[in-house]
C-alpha cells in the first residue's frame, strides 16, 4: 500500500513539473472597504504577485454586502466557482458565483448552510476543494453556535468550529455537518491534496493567545482528521492558502499583527523554512486562495484589461 501511495506521489509530482513551463497562477483577493470585491493578483513563479487593479465581481447578496475571503477553485469542465463571506455577523450562509472566464459572472446567490441553526453568530471564510475521488466540490467554513462547544477564555460568541457541505452541481447540496473539531476554536481552514489517500489541512488555532497556524492530517477530503499539530507561524497569523511547486508546497498568509503578508515552504508538512524575503505581494491583499491556470488563460485576462498590448 505504501508503495503505491509512493508511486502516485511521484507521478503527480512528475506531471506538474512538467507543466510548470504553461502554468501561472491566479491569487483571489479582497481589499478594505470589503464592499468593493473580487480582485485579483497574478504570478507566473508563484513567488511574485502583481494586482490586476481591476474589480471583477461587485458583491450584491448577504446582510452587509460584502465580499471578504473569496476562495476560488477551477471545475474539471474549466468553470470558476466562487465562494465568500458576504457578512462579518447575521447571515448563516455565504455567496456564490461563478464564471468561465473571470469577466463574465453568474448571477450571485446566496448559500443558507446555517439556516437550520437558528442561533449561528456567523460563516467566515468559505473555503472550496475540488473532490477529484467522489467528483464533488467540497465547501468548508467557520461558525460559532453559543454554548454548542466547551470553550477557552474566548467568548461564547467567538468560539468556532468548522463545518461542510457537499454539491456536483451548485444546486443541490448536502446537509451540514461538522467537519472538524480539534478541541479548540478553530477558523481559515484549506484542504491540499498531497496524494491518493493522503490530505492535509492547513487551520487556525484561534484561541488567545495562540491565534497562529497548525496542520491536521487525513486519508480523506472530508475527514476524519488528526490532532492539530504543533504551530509552524508566530501569533496573530491567519488566512492560509497553499500551492504546490514541483515537490514543494507554498503556505501563504496573513500575518495582520506584522502587517506582512508572509510565505513558508514544505515538503512534508512537519518541517517548513521561512521564504518570506523570496515572495512579493501587493500592499493592501487580503486573505485568497490561490488557482493555477494556463499562462494563455492568464494572457487573456490582461488583455482584457489593459495590462498588455
Amino acid at each position: 500500500m505504501k508503495t503505491r501511495l509512493y508511486i502516485s506521489a511521484f507521478l503527480v509530482a512528475l506531471l506538474l513539473a512538467s507543466g510548470c513551463k504553461s502554468r501561472a497562477y491566479l491569487f483571489t483577493s479582497f481589499q478594505e472597504p470589503a464592499t468593493d470585491g473580487l480582485r485579483l493578483l497574478y504570478s507566473r513563479d508563484a513567488l511574485h504577485w502583481q494586482d490586476l487593479d481591476t474589480v471583477f465581481l461587485k458583491p450584491t447578496i448577504g446582510q452587509q454586502r460584502v465580499m471578504r475571503d473569496p476562495s476560488m477553485v477551477k471545475g474539471p469542465d474549466g468553470t470558476f466557482h466562487l465562494v465568500w463571506t458576504s457578512s462579518w455577523k447575521g447571515d448563516k450562509g455565504f455567496g456564490y458565483a461563478s464564471s468561465k472566464d473571470l469577466l463574465n459572472w453568474s448571477e450571485q446567490r446566496f448559500i443558507p448552510v446555517m439556516a437550520h441553526e437558528p442561533a449561528t453568530v456567523n460563516v467566515w471564510a468559505p473555503e472550496l476543494f475540488y473532490d477529484d475521488e467522489s467528483q464533488r466540490f467540497l465547501i468548508i467554513w467557520a461558525s460559532t453556535i453559543p454554548g454548542r462547544f466547551p470553550r477557552g477564555v474566548e467568548a461564547e460568541d467567538n468560539n468556532h468550529r468548522m463545518y461542510m457541505t457537499s454539491t456536483a452541481d451548485f444546486k443541490t447540496f448536502s446537509a451540514t455537518r461538522l467537519f472538524y473539531d480539534p478541541g479548540f476554536s478553530v477558523i481559515d481552514a484549506v484542504i491540499l491534496k498531497r496524494a491518493p489517500g493522503s490530505y492535509v489541512l492547513v487551520l487556525k488555532d484561534n484561541t488567545r493567545p495562540n491565534r497562529n497556524m497548525k496542520i491536521a492530517f487525513g486519508r480523506s477530503a472530508s475527514g476524519p482528521w488528526s490532532k492539530a499539530s504543533e504551530s509552524f507561524t508566530p501569533k496573530l497569523t491567519e488566512g492560509p492558502t497553499a500551492v504546490r511547486r514541483a515537490k514543494d508546497w507554498l503556505i501563504y498568509f496573513d500575518a495582520y499583527g506584522d502587517k506582512m503578508y508572509p510565505a513558508r515552504k514544505t515538503s512534508d508538512f512537519k518541517t517548513f523554512k521561512d521564504i518570506s524575503a523570496e515572495v512579493s505581494l501587493p500592499e493592501g491583499h487580503k486573505h485568497g486562495t490561490i488557482v493555477p491556470v494556463l499562462k494563455s488563460q492568464l494572457k487573456k485576462l490582461l488583455r482584457a484589461v489593459n495590462k498588455v498590448p
